[in-house]
């Protein structure tokens, strides 16, 4: 872990840059990927299956009674765990509905905005080093709840072409039937442009690597709608002398474990504590039994020591990380004061991992600095919006001069003249 002792602001962008790798250096390899999808269909994807997840799969559908013997299988402790952490998803998502409400702008003039379902989404579940069921919830919830008519899954195989049970559990739990053993590249393809096995879907939602993420912004550019960029997670922990060394250690290295290229930053007034959150972190790392993949991510992170409150949450907000955690004084007022951030966890007992499985909220969140402009993703995320307006013939009366003045002035004749012929009327 690297240490910055008081950084001065022109140093920041330097000592926050994400271990990210260059989207243009995938993005050829992506482009040949994606034409051959295209082009191919399912042989290009059993040819990509083949090439990366190293599975011979000629039926990339999974059948129900696959999904009958995973649940069957489970553990009933991880079932029951399951259970409960998609009821607190399923309360914090339900809450998010908003009410159908009809405002009269002016009299006789009515407008309302109503929220429909996406039809077709493709749901994408990691599954190579950490099959990520619980990710399967957090997007599967909020798709159920919205009430989208299709919704498929893509999952990578392990090399004797199965699923992780509890991947298929989960998606048992959100009514989820159409599985696809399908992961990397060639599941983005497969949902963005379709194939004989696969539907055609209209937004995919779900986190993965580098070349998932390159994946999805590659098919966003013309061919179908995701939800948002992302890439390696991130943690960044702020904390002071009230915070237990024990907790941030573990807290850091619970994001390291994702993967090498994750990245975890503690910003601190307190250089005791990054003496001691280093000294446990070694002895919990140790213990790890990812503690390669941790120990790696630990090359790219950061401990920084700054002088107040004040530039602690300044950088932190520069930052804008995916997850952030308040071990300070004051946690729940410190954060009113952030505005750059995927999700925050507040006090010395809310770990980012409740986050992660099973507090409610949703973990799909915006990293690589993307908080500054991107929510994590809500019930809204699998909505669209449509706007309707109705107008009475005395209510057009005092509109109309309205839109005649604006459209003349735009030198748009025929939208005045559609006015003007009604007034007229």
């Amino acid at each position: 872990m690297q240490i910055y002792r008081y950084p001065l602001f022109n140093s920041w962008p330097e000592i926050t840059k994400r271990p990210t790798a260059d989207f243009l250096e995938k993005i050829e390899t992506v482009s040949k990927v994606m034409s051959k999808i295209k082009a191919e269909g399912d042989s290009a994807i059993h040819k990509f299956t083949l090439q990366f997840d190293h599975a011979d799969i000629k039926n990339f559908k999974v059948s129900p009674d696959e999904i009958d013997q995973a649940v069957q299988i489970l553990d009933p402790k991880l079932k029951n765990a399951i259970y409960a952490a998609a009821q607190n998803i399923d309360t914090f998502h339900v809450a998010q509905k908003i009410s159908l409400k009809v405002i009269e702008t002016m009299p006789g003039v009515k407008c309302w905005q109503k929220s429909l379902p996406i039809e077709r989404v493709g749901l994408y579940i990691p599954g190579g080093s950490a099959p990520l069921f619980s990710t399967v919830l957090m997007l599967g919830i909020p798709a159920m709840i919205a009430g989208c008519r299709n919704v498929i899954l893509c999952t990578p195989p392990d090399r004797q072409g199965k699923i992780h049970p509890a991947i298929l559990f989960a998606a048992s739990v959100c009514h989820i039937t159409e599985i696809y053993k399908i992961g990397g590249m060639q599941a983005i393809g497969a949902m963005a442009y379709g194939t004989e096995t696969v539907p055609k879907v209209d937004k995919i939602f779900g986190p993965g690597n580098s070349w998932v993420t390159a994946a999805k912004q590659f098919v966003a550019n013309a061919d179908c709608a995701i939800d948002m960029p992302a890439g390696p997670s991130e943690v960044a922990v702020i904390a002071d002398e009230t915070a237990n060394p024990a907790f941030v250690a573990a807290d850091l290295l619970s994001q390291a474990e994702h993967g090498p290229d994750s990245q975890v930053i503690l910003v601190t007034t307190e250089e005791q504590l990054i003496k001691d959150v280093i000294k446990v972190m070694g002895k919990q790392l140790k213990a790890l039994p990812r503690s390669e993949i941790a120990a790696k991510a630990l090359e790219n992170s950061r401990a920084i020591l700054v002088r107040d409150v004040e530039e602690m949450l300044g950088l932190i907000n520069f930052y804008a990380p995916e997850h952030l955690i308040i071990a300070a004084k004051d946690a729940a007022g410190l954060a009113e004061r952030i505005t750059n951030a995927g999700s925050v966890f507040i006090g010395n007992y809310t770990p980012e991992s409740a986050g992660d499985y099973a507090s409610g909220t949703n973990h799909t969140l915006p990293t690589n600095g993307w908080a500054r402009s991107f929510s994590g993703i809500g019930l809204d995320s699998f909505c669209k919006k449509i706007t309707y307006q109705e107008i009475t013939k005395d209510g057009f009366q005092q509109l109309g001069p309205i839109i005649e003045e604006m459209a003349e002035a735009e030198q748009l004749f025929a939208h005045k003249n559609a006015a003007t012929l009604r007034m007229n009327k």
